[in-house]
């Protein structure tokens, strides 16, 4: 890891210059090629066309009404399709798996599939590809990098990073004489405090789904002291650290949240805070518009965001890339790949995508910069930066993480219906340990 420089420490200054400056920064337009129009020994891979394969998310919003400001620089002509999560990652699997894919660039999710696709050669390295200084691959977070890192290759440059944060209600808490939470005995004590089944209004709403919740659960796991599984790949489901952590995400859930938990992932769970239902609410600090968007929320003008509570080991959230942009290994254009990928994920660029497009990059400058942070609420970005020494994975670093996600998510599930929860961690921890020595 390459030690960075502290751009959370500006976060907070800049944003106070920005609101100062009474208006938001406007990113500044891309540069034109040196001597205007660019002659054609300054586009080398001039009538070349990418095949750019992802998914239909925010960052595809943002990057797509740039592109023909690349393709004026560049000459490279890019063609992006757009998929759902699910149909993405099956397009893919079953193009790589044929050998045939005249893929170039594609988004990819790199906790989910990268340790997969590293497996099956399907990356190239783009450790090269981004050594140029210009392109000042030391700017980009060490966690997010790490996300994207699978044994010692460079999978992809990370395009967008989330991580825990605890969303509030503001009102409900100032009403009943509470502070923010700080701590996870805190969170806890003010879901109680605040829950009034009667009334429909629940203390504190999350993930309870099976698979999904191990996600979120994990920031809950590694604050009491635990983790996945230790230096010499030995299961750790059962230790007091991981039991204490399920017994408390269970507990909260079972006692202090809506019914039908068990069925919810983070639409889900969104919606239940988002109309008025919900005082408190851990999840991804990637969703926020849900929250704070009053178009999509009752309560926005009353939710604030805060940095995850601190449990016996500290604050210890997930500080993750959820997406990368990746170069397939067969890809017949690989420079000019490179090219688009170096471009997509430039400074200037990111401080489109993140400023205009609120899509949140890895970049330091991009967050040290007003322009950068201007589209997100100030609570919000400090609970960000302070977030930013937080752990690079979200869930166990396997290749099996699905088959993982639903072990340890089924254990989770016992205890929030007021199972035996040790007996469930137990067996869930000799899976999980099978797995393991499976991939040995």
């Amino acid at each position: 890891m390459h030690v960075k420089k502290p751009w959370y420490v500006l976060v907070t200054v800049v944003m106070l210059v920005a609101m100062l400056a009474g208006c938001t920064p406007v990113a500044p337009a891309a540069q034109a090629p040196a001597g205007g129009e660019a002659a054609a020994g300054d586009m080398p891979y001039a009538g070349t066309t990418l095949r750019l394969v992802g998914a239909n998310h925010p960052w595809q919003v943002a990057i797509t009404p740039l592109l023909a400001e690349f393709e004026a620089a560049t000459g490279i002509k890019v063609n992006f399709e757009a998929y759902g999560e699910d149909q993405l990652n099956q397009r893919l699997t079953t193009e790589f798996t044929a050998g045939s894919s005249d893929i170039d660039v594609f988004m990819q999710r790199p906790l989910q599939e990268a340790r997969v696709m590293q497996m099956n050669g399907w990356y190239e390295d783009l450790a090269a590809c981004v050594s140029d200084p210009d392109y000042d691959f030391e700017d980009l977070a060490d966690g997010a990098v790490g996300t994207t890192t699978v044994n010692g290759v460079l999978t992809g440059i990370p395009i967008v990073t989330e991580q825990e944060v605890l969303y509030y209600r503001k009102d409900l808490l100032e009403a009943a004489g509470l502070s923010v939470p700080t701590t996870l005995d805190e969170l806890k004590a003010a879901a109680e405090a605040l829950t009034d089944k009667d009334n429909e209004m629940y203390g504190f709403v999350a993930r309870g789904q099976r698979s999904p919740l191990v996600t979120q659960f994990s920031s809950f796991l590694y604050s009491m002291g635990g983790d996945w599984f230790d230096e010499n790949r030995q299961a750790t489901i059962n230790t007091p650290e991981a039991l204490a952590a399920i017994d408390l995400y269970a507990t909260m859930l079972r006692e202090y949240g809506p019914p039908g938990v068990l069925n919810m992932s983070w639409p889900q769970a969104v919606a239940i805070f988002a109309q008025g239902n919900a005082a408190l609410y851990t999840d991804a600090s990637s969703i926020y518009a849900n929250v704070l968007d009053p178009e999509l929320s009752t309560v926005a003008d009353k939710t604030g965001v805060a940095v995850f509570p601190a449990g016996p080991a500290g604050s210890i959230m997930y500080n993750v890339t959820s997406w990368g942009l990746a170069m397939y290994s067969g890809s017949q254009n690989k420079d000019a790949a490179c090219e688009f990928i170096k471009w997509a994920t430039s400074k200037e660029i990111v401080l489109k995508t993140q400023g205009e497009g609120a899509v949140p990059g890895a970049r330091e400058s991009v967050w040290a910069d007003p322009a950068g942070a201007a589209a997100f609420p100030a609570d919000w970005v400090e609970a960000v930066a302070a977030s930013a020494n937080g752990r690079g994975y979200d869930r166990p670093l396997v290749t099996a993480v699905t088959e993982a996600r639903d072990i340890i998510g089924g254990a989770v599930n016992v205890a929030i219906e007021g199972g035996d929860f040790t007996a469930a961690a137990n067996e869930a921890n000799a899976q999980f340990q099978a797995l393991l020595d499976s991939e040995q």
